[in-house]
């Protein structure tokens, strides 16, 4: 039995099929169940409510052989430690009474880097990676850079403006990767039962990208000029405080970006094992337009 949480974000929507589609027991914990696609609603076992809940994963992980745990960064958490490892409490507790064995869960680049001390939602990641390393179960943490979906957030500015925005400098080449690769990442992990320990299991798309060099993609892939434009951190922060993030959650994601410009993401080379295969050209051409033009 395969456990999912976060069923409808967009890891979780791409990670679903896939595991149907190989005829995997799945049940997800999902706090409104008729978010769920209804064309597969009926071949998995649902498990109503929040996943930081004590009583409902106790009863989700009853009879559980893997979990796919995915933390939901609460922005009117207190602190980003309070959102990533408060949150994960409840569910190591019980990973550990229902001794589920294996455990895969989504996290961040920049363990081991001079950065991982000081990176807000990073440094929060990674304690939560180790709070679920304590259960003692099998784990794969799948480590991340910045995704290339997060753009889309920033959708209503290219249309209106032909830009976007970011802290980091626009010529910086850093790795960026695609959901649809973590989900198969993921998946590939949760119908294996073979792996054993406890190690991180990079996902660093296929090159290294600038947000310059994106924003030239992006301009050939849509047919309109598209220009990234650089803020200051200053600016950065407070754009999250006006969109009604807390003052801890915005200066945790002020503090990833500024520990990413330094180079948190970079300390894992890329490899045949650690390279992933959607181009950034590939999901423009993919996910973005079709959603631009929608």
């Amino acid at each position: 039995m395969i456990v999912i949480t976060a069923p409808t974000s967009r890891i979780g929507q791409d990670l679903l099929p896939i595991l149907l589609a190989a005829t995997a027991p799945v049940r997800v914990i999902v706090r409104d169940a008729t978010k769920l696609p209804r064309d597969i609603f009926n071949h998995m076992e649902i498990v109503e409510g929040s996943h930081d809940d004590a009583a409902v994963v106790d009863r989700a992980f009853a009879g559980a052989t893997h979990l796919f745990w995915l933390c939901p960064a609460d922005d009117q958490a207190p602190s980003v430690e309070e959102a990533y490892v408060g949150f994960t409490r409840p569910a190591a507790e019980a990973i550990s009474r229902h001794r589920v064995a294996r455990v895969v869960d989504i996290t961040a680049l920049g363990r081991g880097t001079p950065y991982a001390g000081e990176a807000g939602y990073v440094t929060a990641s990674l304690a939560m990676d180790d709070l679920l390393a304590s259960t003692g179960a099998h784990l794969r943490s799948l480590a991340m850079p910045s995704f290339m979906d997060n753009l889309l957030w920033q959708l209503p500015v290219m249309r209106e403006k032909g830009m976007f925005f970011m802290p980091i400098p626009g010529d910086l080449e850093l790795p960026a990767c695609s959901v649809g690769d973590i989900a198969a990442a993921a998946a590939r992990l949760l119908l294996d039962d073979s792996w054993t320990g406890q190690q991180e299991v990079p996902v660093l798309g296929p090159e290294n990208i600038s947000f310059n060099q994106m924003a030239d993609i992006i301009s050939e892939v849509g047919g309109r000029k598209i220009v990234c434009t650089n803020m200051t951190f200053e600016a950065y922060e407070d754009m999250f405080i006006r969109r009604g993030f807390t003052p801890a959650m915005a200066a945790g994601m002020t503090d990833m970006a500024r520990a990413k410009a330094r180079g948190l993401d970079l300390g894992i080379p890329r490899t045949a094992e650690t390279a992933s295969p959607t181009s950034f050209r590939t999901w423009c051409e993919t996910i973005l337009k079709p959603a631009f033009d929608a």
